[in-house]
């Protein structure tokens, strides 16, 4: 839902409302969508490895499979490409094609993820290796955004370094490896360390410990960021720089106390929309990109005001909340028949 609204006030706002604190305060919301798939297919990786070695699996075969998801996610991320590129056919230019989306990042990560049950065995050894590998990618990103141009390899490939383009300059709305991927591994280190904490009835405990450090991670994300002086040739607190992948690492922590806690307290009979959106994730995200910027638009593009925007993307959530329900109900209602046939 913080991704439908991202991406309704960005395409339909008329340029009169492209100032207004109004969008400030959406793309200020906007800086959590991503982060948050991320972390949560690095959290689905914990909660497989933790899966299939409860079944006996080996190191290798976890790991092969986490490949194998990841080169399906992948996949489906080149196709929703091509199929972009085919419905804006005419002034949509092939280089799209190889635009670095968030699915490309998804598809890559769960793959690079496969390190974790390969390289340990042990729950602190895979912390570990987690935390690390999503440090040094927070780490290089300043550089590797400004100062160190991979120029040297073709465009395509330098995407997913920088978040470049055909000019490898980085756009701040791409999806490279350098930080994103960092947000798969610190979901991984906190599926691991809850999981272990589920097997000895500590859930609960566990989680809003990890919620203090978040918090904790945040406050010391800004006070580093007012320090004076910085390590970095080119600082940008916003965009590149570690603290702000630090900070929002920790706020990701948080927001996992906060839907631990709603999960315990809400009655199981409860439907919730935010659960049946999340239940099609894949679904409503290819969906609604059409419905908003493509040709398929339900409102024309860049010419509404916020209010009229707001009425779209109401629309929008109800329209995505009616599909997924009827692909959830769909598929149920056929498994069933096949099932008792």
């Amino acid at each position: 839902m913080l991704m439908f609204q991202t991406h309704a006030y960005d395409s339909w706002l008329s340029p009169a409302w492209r100032g207004s604190k109004q969008l400030m305060y959406s793309q200020l919301l906007g800086t959590f969508p991503a982060p948050l798939f991320l972390f949560l297919a690095g959290f689905a990786v914990a909660l497989g490895i933790d899966r299939m070695e409860s079944k006996g699996a080996s190191q290798t075969q976890v790991a092969m499979n986490f490949v194998k998801r990841g080169g399906e996610i992948f996949g489906i991320a080149m196709l929703f490409r091509l199929q972009q590129w085919a419905m804006g056919f005419g002034w949509s230019p092939w280089t799209d094609l190889l635009r670095v989306d968030v699915l490309n990042t998804i598809g890559l990560s769960l793959a690079m993820a496969a390190l974790v049950p390969l390289a340990a065995r042990t729950l602190w050894p895979r912390v570990a290796i987690s935390l690390s590998v999503a440090s040094l990618l927070a780490l290089l990103t300043p550089p590797l955004w400004t100062t160190w141009k991979p120029d040297f390899l073709p465009w395509w490939l330098a995407s997913y370094i920088n978040g470049g383009h055909t000019d490898y300059t980085p756009r701040g709305w791409f999806f490279p490896i350098f930080p994103w991927t960092g947000f798969v591994f610190v979901g991984v280190a906190a599926g691991l360390i809850v999981m272990r904490a589920r097997s000895r009835d500590r859930e609960g405990r566990v989680i809003l410990l990890l919620a203090a450090i978040g918090g904790a991670a945040a406050l010391l994300s800004r006070w580093i960021d007012h320090l004076p002086g910085q390590f970095y040739q080119v600082y940008n607190y916003w965009l590149t720089s570690p603290n702000f992948f630090l900070a929002r690492c920790g706020l990701l922590l948080m927001i996992l106390a906060a839907c631990y806690g709603w999960c315990r307290l809400k009655p199981g009979k409860w439907w919730s929309p935010v659960e049946q959106l999340g239940s099609t994730s894949l679904l409503v995200y290819w969906v609604h990109i059409e419905l908003v910027y493509g040709r398929l638009s339900i409102l024309p593009k860049k010419a509404c005001s916020f209010t009229v925007a707001s009425w779209g993307l109401v629309a929008i959530i109800v329209l995505m909340t009616f599909l997924s329900w009827l692909r959830m109900n769909y598929a149920i209602s056929k498994f069933w028949a096949k099932g008792h046939s």
